[in-house]
C-alpha cells in the first residue's frame, strides 16, 4: 500500500540527489549502494541497474528496500520493488536517468561506452513509508 508524499518530500526528491539503497542479502545483512533515482509523476522511485549485481539479486529474493537521503536533513523511504526486465526499457530509463545527472552530452557518452552493451533492469519502488526530517 503506496502512501501520498508531501509536497514538501516531492519537491526534495525533485532535486538531484544521490540516495544509499539498502537491500537484504541473503545472510540477513544489509547490502548498501549509492543510486541514481527519479520520482515519477505517480509517486514511484525509478531506478536502473546492472542485471546480475547483488542488488539486483537481492531484489528479486526479497522486494523489500529502503532509500536514505542525508542531504538537507534526512529522509528515509521503505517500500517494495518491482523489477522490468524489458531490454528497451531499461536502455530507456538508464539514459534517462544519465541525462538527469550528467546532461545530454555526457549522457550519450555513457550509453555508447557502456550502458548499450549492459543489460539494464528498471526498479520500479512504491513507497510504503517515509520518515522525513528536512529542513
Amino acid at each position: 500500500m503506496s502512501v501520498e508524499l508531501s509536497d514538501r518530500v516531492k519537491d526534495f526528491l525533485r532535486e538531484k540527489r544521490f540516495p544509499v539503497l539498502a537491500t537484504i542479502n541473503k545472510d540477513g545483512s544489509p547490502q548498501l549502494s549509492a543510486m541514481w533515482y527519479q520520482l515519477l509523476d505517480d509517486g514511484t522511485i525509478m531506478m536502473n541497474t546492472k542485471a546480475g549485481r547483488v542488488k539486483e539479486r537481492n531484489m528479486r529474493r526479497d522486494p523489500r528496500i529502503s532509500l536514505c537521503f542525508e542531504e538537507g536533513g534526512y529522509l528515509t523511504l521503505s517500500g517494495t520493488v518491482e523489477l522490468i526486465d524489458d531490454p528497451e526499457v531499461g536502455q530507456r530509463d538508464i539514459y534517462r536517468l544519465a541525462l538527469r545527472y550528467d546532461g545530454e552530452e555526457q549522457a550519450r557518452k555513457q550509453v555508447e561506452a557502456q550502458f548499450s552493451k549492459e543489460r539494464r533492469v528498471t526498479v520500479i519502488m512504491t513507497i510504503e513509508k517515509v520518515i522525513e526530517a528536512l529542513r
